[in-house]
């Protein structure tokens, strides 16, 4: 028979129960396998529980204490009932200095302090009995969350300015810096909104003009990671040369701003290659992958060749199909891409007799990045084999080609 004697409005704050006749506290704490919180209790007496009722401070104190030993229980372990029935008088009984020195020596978990309104500045000097005396009952996890991602910071040498925090709320960063950035100026202090509303235009004229494109070899969606990182240091360098106060974090929220704003235009963009502005000389074309996978493309549909055919990688292309091919089948000459070696291969007929085996002559050159893949897709699809000689050189010979591919590499 278990009845609740005591609990708090917050569930989660350790309640005292009666089981079986005998007062226990009853906590949440630790995961079990399936990272649900695990129930432990213990024995306590009347005297704690008579500070648990009249001191919200001390109780949340006996709390903050207690976590770390259910985290030690692991998913199936016992609590150690003796190591928490040691804590109940040096917490709920002790004169403040005791507990203050209790809690230098222990280890405990400070963000159900501060998620509950500790003084953070009196919970960071050892003061933790004169940082509760602010305590409340309801709970502010972001509270709570903002200072654990100080404490990360700090670690690592990182003391933010008022205008390094305000970017990072404006960016929605504050407490975690994976999270996609946007724009929350209701999130940043009126008086500050101004300066970091400059800092913003700074890195808006860094990037006039630059753009982030898709890169079809890895999907639908993916951008092109030269495009961004060339976005990225021209932002870095712009704000830190405008503003060299800044630490990196703060530097960093606003170019990641940046290119994923770029990112989600380019997402958003129809997909016709914009640069494409001349019509392609070809009637049809043919488009094929390692896999077997064929697309036909005629003059006079809704897309463009090039966009047709970048289309047709983005559906396709994947880390075991890796090599496409346009192919002009009339005239008899194409183009192999080969997304493994960052290379392209030119294929013409130079000899094609009835009843024998066409013969053909195949150069290779190598490519930079999905930009350069582009811009020689565009290329053979307006004039051909032809129209390549002037994005040279083309190599004929393979291990000539291999030894630059080498080279290259090596750099």
């Amino acid at each position: 028979m278990r009845d609740v004697v005591f609990a708090r409005s917050d569930a989660w704050i350790p309640s005292v129960i009666r089981s079986d006749g005998e007062l226990r506290l009853m906590l949440a704490a630790g995961a079990d396998a399936n990272h649900e919180p695990r129930t432990f209790t213990f024995p306590i007496s009347e005297a704690h529980l008579a500070v648990i009722r009249a001191d919200l401070g001390r109780h949340l104190l006996l709390w903050s204490a207690l976590l770390p030993l259910g985290d030690a229980a692991g998913i199936q372990g016992r609590l150690d009932e003796d190591a928490a029935v040691a804590l109940l008088d040096p917490v709920l009984l002790s004169p403040p200095e005791d507990v203050d020195a209790l809690f230098r020596r222990i280890r405990s978990d400070s963000s159900r302090l501060v998620a509950h309104g500790a003084d953070i500045d009196l919970l960071e000097r050892g003061r933790v009995c004169e940082a509760m005396r602010a305590a409340t009952e309801g709970a502010d996890e972001k509270r709570a969350q903002e200072h654990h991602a100080n404490l990360r910071r700090a670690e690592r040498g990182v003391v933010l300015g008022p205008l390094d925090a305000g970017l990072l709320r404006f960016t929605g960063q504050y407490v975690h810096g994976a999270t996609i950035p946007r724009r929350l100026p209701d999130a940043v202090d009126p008086a500050l909104l101004p300066q970091v509303m400059r800092v913003i235009a700074t890195a808006e004229q860094a990037c006039a003009g630059m753009r982030i494109g898709l890169d079809p070899r890895r999907g639908n969606r993916t951008t092109d990671r030269r495009d961004w990182d060339r976005m990225t240091a021209a932002v870095d360098d712009a704000v830190r040369r405008a503003y060299p106060e800044l630490v990196d974090d703060a530097v960093r929220t606003v170019s990641f701003l940046m290119c994923s704003e770029a990112a989600d235009r380019a997402r958003s963009a129809p997909v016709e290659d914009d640069e494409e502005a001349a019509e392609s000389t070809k009637a049809a074309l043919s488009f094929t992958d390692d896999k077997g996978g064929e697309k036909t493309w005629v003059r006079g549909g809704p897309r463009g060749a090039s966009a047709e055919f970048w289309a047709f990688v983005a559906d396709r292309s994947a880390s075991d199909n890796e090599v496409f091919t346009i192919e002009d089948e009339e005239l008899g000459e194409g183009i192999q891409l080969h997304f493994y070696a960052d290379s392209i291969a030119r294929i013409t007929t130079v000899r094609h007799q009835a009843g024998a085996d066409p013969q053909y002559q195949v150069e290779y050159r190598l490519v930079d990045g999905i930009g350069g893949y582009r811009k020689l897709v565009r290329a053979f699809v307006r004039g051909g084999c032809a129209a390549l000689d002037q994005h040279g050189p083309w190599m004929s010979d393979v291990a000539e080609f291999e030894r630059a591919r080498r080279r290259r590499d090596a750099r």
